[in-house]
């Protein structure tokens, strides 16, 4: 607990001292938005609403997340090799990206709605897929960014293997959310929570199993 608590102290520090990543990250997802928003002007439709949104973040996810450990030197891998294990490393890693997507999704939810105002049934499963898409998009592109940053930080890479991988995700998180804005009922609702609660914790096993492989090279 004490590593990793030090590791994500360590990722928070390095982000406030060089800013360029988050702030790109920002930027992008604000900029995107305005650009819909000019283009678009009104959205009537829940599922083009979601599908749009949802559009965005992953994007914004790669900016954000998936460039994280390109920016880890060598150097600094060794050094924290010789601190901690695979598994605290992987998980305070995750953990750190999954809080940066949830700032990042809390504010494309402030902005979408301003500009794109919809009417919303239930919102605590609105809420709740906006929580587990988000942290399922971090989870996911945590363990590919290590396997591009091994293949010599190849952005091609991480694209390749993440849009098939991610696609389920997305697809579940986005008939959620639709169903939360439909007001659709709760007993409807449980399948489609259950396999996204089942995907993140499937993406988080096998990120804890398969890392140290990644680790000791």
């Amino acid at each position: 607990m004490k590593n990793l608590t030090a590791i994500l102290l360590k990722e928070f520090k390095s982000d406030f001292r060089n800013p360029y990543v988050l702030g790109g990250a920002g930027l992008f997802l604000l900029s995107t938005l305005f650009v819909c928003y000019i283009t678009v002007k009104r959205i009537n439709t829940p599922s083009i609403w979601v599908a749009l949104f949802w559009i965005i973040m992953l994007f914004t996810s790669f900016n954000a997340v998936a460039k994280s450990f390109m920016n880890e030197s060598r150097a600094r891998m060794l050094y924290l090799y010789t601190l901690t294990g695979p598994s605290i490393f992987i998980a305070s890693k995750m953990i750190y990206h999954a809080i940066i997507m949830l700032i990042l999704s809390t504010i494309a939810i402030l902005v979408y709605t301003t500009f794109f105002k919809i009417e919303i049934g239930d919102h605590l499963m609105f809420y709740t897929s906006v929580f587990l898409g988000s942290t399922g998009l971090a989870i996911i592109l945590s363990l590919l960014s290590t396997i591009a940053s091994k293949a010599g930080n190849n952005l091609t890479l991480l694209a390749i293997l993440g849009l098939p991988i991610l696609l389920p995700l997305l697809m579940v998180t986005i008939t959620l959310m639709k169903n939360a804005i439909d007001g659709i009922d709760l007993s409807v609702q449980y399948k489609y929570l259950f396999v996204l609660f089942g995907l993140n914790l499937s993406s988080l096993g096998l990120s804890v199993v398969l890392f140290p492989y990644l680790w000791r090279e």
